[in-house]
Protein backbone atom coordinates (compact mmCIF):
# COMPACT_ATOMS: atom_id res chain seq x y z
CA UNK A 1 0.00 0.00 0.00
CA UNK A 2 3.10 2.34 0.70
CA UNK A 3 4.27 2.14 -2.80
CA UNK A 4 0.59 3.00 -4.38
CA UNK A 5 0.21 5.81 -1.58
CA UNK A 6 3.42 7.42 -3.05
CA UNK A 7 2.81 6.67 -7.02
CA UNK A 8 -0.55 8.87 -6.32
CA UNK A 9 1.23 11.29 -4.48
CA UNK A 10 3.83 11.46 -7.37
CA UNK A 11 1.40 11.88 -10.19
CA UNK A 12 0.43 15.18 -8.25
CA UNK A 13 3.39 16.89 -9.52
CA UNK A 14 4.14 15.41 -13.11
CA UNK A 15 0.36 16.16 -14.06
CA UNK A 16 -0.67 19.47 -12.10
CA UNK A 17 1.68 22.82 -12.97
CA UNK A 18 -0.09 24.29 -9.73
CA UNK A 19 1.60 21.63 -7.53
CA UNK A 20 4.70 23.72 -5.98
CA UNK A 21 5.42 21.65 -2.41
CA UNK A 22 4.95 18.24 -0.86
CA UNK A 23 3.36 20.22 2.14
CA UNK A 24 0.45 21.70 0.12
CA UNK A 25 0.05 18.55 -1.85
CA UNK A 26 -0.60 16.89 1.21
CA UNK A 27 -3.05 19.46 3.10
CA UNK A 28 -4.74 21.04 -0.11
CA UNK A 29 -5.34 18.28 -2.53
CA UNK A 30 -9.05 16.20 -1.87
CA UNK A 31 -8.59 13.92 -4.99
CA UNK A 32 -5.13 12.60 -2.91
CA UNK A 33 -6.73 12.88 0.49
CA UNK A 34 -10.14 11.18 -0.82
CA UNK A 35 -7.71 8.45 -2.40
CA UNK A 36 -5.92 7.99 0.88
CA UNK A 37 -9.43 7.46 2.99
CA UNK A 38 -10.36 5.13 -0.51
CA UNK A 39 -6.74 2.66 0.41
CA UNK A 40 -7.96 2.47 3.98
CA UNK A 41 -12.25 2.08 3.61
CA UNK A 42 -10.82 -0.73 0.63
CA UNK A 43 -8.71 -2.74 3.07
CA UNK A 44 -11.37 -2.91 5.28
CA UNK A 45 -13.71 -3.53 3.16
CA UNK A 46 -12.21 -6.23 1.50
CA UNK A 47 -11.75 -7.70 4.98
CA UNK A 48 -15.69 -8.34 5.54
CA UNK A 49 -15.78 -5.48 8.15
CA UNK A 50 -19.35 -4.19 8.15
CA UNK A 51 -20.93 -0.38 8.36
CA UNK A 52 -16.78 1.07 8.63
CA UNK A 53 -15.71 1.40 5.50
CA UNK A 54 -18.71 2.88 4.81
CA UNK A 55 -18.42 5.24 7.34
CA UNK A 56 -15.00 6.06 6.10
CA UNK A 57 -16.12 6.53 2.75
CA UNK A 58 -18.78 8.99 4.09
CA UNK A 59 -16.53 10.93 6.34
CA UNK A 60 -14.11 11.76 3.41
CA UNK A 61 -17.16 12.48 0.84
CA UNK A 62 -17.93 15.21 3.75
CA UNK A 63 -14.35 16.48 3.56
CA UNK A 64 -13.69 16.22 0.38
CA UNK A 65 -16.86 16.26 -1.88
CA UNK A 66 -15.49 13.36 -3.48
CA UNK A 67 -17.82 9.66 -3.10
CA UNK A 68 -15.94 6.38 -3.67
CA UNK A 69 -17.41 3.64 -2.79
CA UNK A 70 -14.89 1.37 -0.53
CA UNK A 71 -15.76 -1.54 -3.00
CA UNK A 72 -14.41 0.26 -5.68
CA UNK A 73 -10.83 -1.01 -7.37
CA UNK A 74 -8.76 1.81 -7.90
CA UNK A 75 -4.64 0.93 -9.27
CA UNK A 76 -1.99 3.24 -8.55
CA UNK A 77 -0.82 6.47 -9.85
CA UNK A 78 -4.36 8.00 -10.22
CA UNK A 79 -4.98 11.95 -10.08
CA UNK A 80 -8.30 13.40 -9.02
CA UNK A 81 -8.26 16.68 -10.19
CA UNK A 82 -10.12 19.12 -7.76
CA UNK A 83 -12.81 16.70 -7.52
CA UNK A 84 -15.78 17.90 -5.99
CA UNK A 85 -18.45 15.71 -7.36
CA UNK A 86 -16.67 12.74 -8.12
CA UNK A 87 -18.49 9.73 -7.84
CA UNK A 88 -17.36 5.73 -8.28
CA UNK A 89 -19.32 3.31 -7.38
CA UNK A 90 -19.66 0.06 -6.08
CA UNK A 91 -18.34 -2.35 -8.48
CA UNK A 92 -16.15 0.58 -10.71
CA UNK A 93 -12.54 -0.67 -11.60
CA UNK A 94 -9.85 2.01 -12.51
CA UNK A 95 -6.86 1.87 -13.82
CA UNK A 96 -3.18 3.20 -13.15
CA UNK A 97 -2.33 6.42 -14.07
CA UNK A 98 -5.97 7.40 -14.84
CA UNK A 99 -6.42 10.94 -14.42
CA UNK A 100 -10.30 12.01 -13.52
CA UNK A 101 -11.49 15.61 -13.33
CA UNK A 102 -14.59 16.98 -11.10
CA UNK A 103 -18.27 16.23 -11.70
CA UNK A 104 -17.51 12.49 -13.23
CA UNK A 105 -19.74 9.66 -12.47
CA UNK A 106 -18.95 5.98 -12.68
CA UNK A 107 -22.15 4.75 -12.10
CA UNK A 108 -24.16 2.05 -12.77
CA UNK A 109 -27.88 2.25 -14.58
CA UNK A 110 -29.54 0.06 -12.68
CA UNK A 111 -30.50 -1.87 -9.89
CA UNK A 112 -28.99 -5.25 -11.29
CA UNK A 113 -26.80 -7.29 -9.03
CA UNK A 114 -23.24 -8.35 -9.55
CA UNK A 115 -20.90 -5.95 -11.51
CA UNK A 116 -22.67 -3.24 -12.84
CA UNK A 117 -20.07 -0.31 -12.76
CA UNK A 118 -17.64 0.60 -15.96
CA UNK A 119 -14.15 -0.33 -15.83
CA UNK A 120 -11.46 2.25 -16.67
CA UNK A 121 -8.10 0.85 -18.59
CA UNK A 122 -4.45 2.21 -17.79
CA UNK A 123 -3.86 5.99 -18.82
CA UNK A 124 -7.59 7.13 -18.79
CA UNK A 125 -8.94 10.45 -19.02
CA UNK A 126 -12.10 11.56 -17.88
CA UNK A 127 -12.42 15.13 -18.78
CA UNK A 128 -15.29 17.41 -16.37
CA UNK A 129 -18.96 16.49 -16.12
CA UNK A 130 -18.25 13.27 -18.02
CA UNK A 131 -20.55 10.40 -17.12
CA UNK A 132 -19.26 6.32 -17.81
CA UNK A 133 -22.18 4.32 -16.88
CA UNK A 134 -23.22 1.09 -16.56
CA UNK A 135 -20.87 -2.55 -16.91
CA UNK A 136 -18.67 -1.38 -19.77
CA UNK A 137 -14.74 -1.39 -20.41
CA UNK A 138 -12.87 1.68 -21.73
CA UNK A 139 -10.01 0.04 -22.83
CA UNK A 140 -6.05 1.77 -22.70
CA UNK A 141 -5.19 5.05 -23.43
CA UNK A 142 -8.88 6.40 -23.74
CA UNK A 143 -9.59 10.37 -23.65
CA UNK A 144 -12.96 11.08 -22.68
CA UNK A 145 -14.04 14.65 -23.79
CA UNK A 146 -15.58 16.64 -20.34
CA UNK A 147 -19.40 16.73 -20.23
CA UNK A 148 -19.79 13.27 -22.71
CA UNK A 149 -22.18 10.70 -21.52
CA UNK A 150 -20.72 6.97 -22.49
CA UNK A 151 -23.33 3.87 -22.43
CA UNK A 152 -21.19 2.15 -24.21
CA UNK A 153 -17.84 -0.46 -24.50
CA UNK A 154 -14.84 1.80 -26.42
CA UNK A 155 -11.43 -0.13 -27.32
CA UNK A 156 -8.08 1.43 -26.94
CA UNK A 157 -6.46 4.61 -27.94
CA UNK A 158 -9.75 6.65 -28.64
CA UNK A 159 -11.46 9.99 -28.04
CA UNK A 160 -14.99 10.06 -27.26
CA UNK A 161 -17.24 13.02 -27.29
CA UNK A 162 -20.62 13.58 -27.64
CA UNK A 163 -24.07 12.78 -25.97
CA UNK A 164 -24.19 10.14 -25.93
CA UNK A 165 -20.51 9.15 -26.72
CA UNK A 166 -18.91 8.62 -30.24
CA UNK A 167 -15.62 7.69 -30.08
CA UNK A 168 -12.92 8.99 -32.85
CA UNK A 169 -9.97 6.74 -33.64
CA UNK A 170 -6.56 8.39 -32.81
CA UNK A 171 -4.40 5.31 -32.80
CA UNK A 172 -0.73 5.95 -33.20
CA UNK A 173 -1.18 9.39 -32.29
CA UNK A 174 0.73 10.24 -28.96
CA UNK A 175 -1.90 13.02 -27.18
CA UNK A 176 -1.13 15.20 -24.08
CA UNK A 177 -3.96 14.35 -21.95
CA UNK A 178 -3.73 17.97 -20.43
CA UNK A 179 -4.87 18.94 -24.14
CA UNK A 180 -8.83 19.32 -23.92
CA UNK A 181 -8.85 22.21 -26.14
CA UNK A 182 -7.45 19.49 -29.39
CA UNK A 183 -10.66 17.30 -29.23
CA UNK A 184 -12.60 16.47 -32.03
CA UNK A 185 -16.25 17.80 -32.66
CA UNK A 186 -17.81 14.99 -34.59
CA UNK A 187 -21.13 17.12 -34.61
CA UNK A 188 -19.91 20.10 -36.17
CA UNK A 189 -18.16 17.47 -38.78
CA UNK A 190 -21.46 15.98 -39.93
CA UNK A 191 -23.20 19.66 -40.14
CA UNK A 192 -20.34 20.41 -42.47
CA UNK A 193 -20.49 17.31 -44.64
CA UNK A 194 -24.52 17.87 -45.08
CA UNK A 195 -24.03 21.91 -46.03
CA UNK A 196 -21.08 20.49 -48.47
CA UNK A 197 -23.84 17.79 -49.91
CA UNK A 198 -26.88 20.34 -50.07
CA UNK A 199 -24.33 23.16 -51.68
CA UNK A 200 -23.16 20.36 -54.08
CA UNK A 201 -26.77 19.41 -54.82
CA UNK A 202 -28.30 23.17 -55.90
CA UNK A 203 -24.73 23.48 -57.99
CA UNK A 204 -26.46 20.33 -59.95
CA UNK A 205 -29.62 21.82 -60.22
CA UNK A 206 -28.56 25.31 -61.41
CA UNK A 207 -25.96 23.49 -64.15
CA UNK A 208 -29.61 21.52 -65.26
CA UNK A 209 -31.84 24.70 -65.08
CA UNK A 210 -29.17 26.65 -67.13
CA UNK A 211 -29.75 27.67 -70.57
CA UNK A 212 -27.01 26.40 -72.08
CA UNK A 213 -26.46 22.60 -71.96
CA UNK A 214 -22.67 21.31 -71.46
CA UNK A 215 -21.14 18.74 -73.20
CA UNK A 216 -21.85 15.13 -72.16
CA UNK A 217 -18.11 14.63 -71.05
CA UNK A 218 -18.17 17.66 -68.75
CA UNK A 219 -21.30 16.20 -67.26
CA UNK A 220 -20.46 12.95 -66.80
CA UNK A 221 -17.29 14.61 -64.73
CA UNK A 222 -19.33 16.47 -62.75
CA UNK A 223 -21.42 13.37 -62.07
CA UNK A 224 -18.63 11.07 -60.94
CA UNK A 225 -17.18 14.26 -58.73
CA UNK A 226 -20.52 14.20 -56.91
CA UNK A 227 -20.61 10.44 -56.55
CA UNK A 228 -17.00 10.60 -55.02
CA UNK A 229 -18.08 12.85 -52.67
CA UNK A 230 -20.87 11.57 -51.27
CA UNK A 231 -19.53 8.03 -50.43
CA UNK A 232 -17.17 9.81 -48.32
CA UNK A 233 -19.94 11.85 -47.04
CA UNK A 234 -22.61 9.41 -46.88
CA UNK A 235 -19.65 7.43 -44.38
CA UNK A 236 -18.95 10.05 -42.33
CA UNK A 237 -22.91 10.61 -41.66
CA UNK A 238 -23.22 6.60 -40.77
CA UNK A 239 -20.72 6.68 -38.47
CA UNK A 240 -22.03 9.44 -36.31
CA UNK A 241 -25.36 7.89 -36.52
CA UNK A 242 -24.07 4.46 -35.31
CA UNK A 243 -22.01 6.35 -33.29
CA UNK A 244 -18.61 6.13 -34.87
CA UNK A 245 -17.81 2.76 -34.51
CA UNK A 246 -18.85 2.16 -30.76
Amino acid sequence: MLSTLFADFRIIFERDPAARNWLEVLFCYPGLQALLFHRVSHALYRSGLPFIPRFLSHIARFLTGIEIHPGARIGHGVFIDHGMGVVIGETAIVGDYCLIYQGVTLGGTGKESGKRHPTLGENVVVGGGAKVLGNIEIGNNVRIGAGSVVLRHVPSDCTVVGIPGRIVYRSGVKVNPLEHGSLPDSEATVIRTLLDRIEALEEQVQTLQGQQQPDLVTVAHRRQNHKDSCRLSDREIQQYLDGAGI
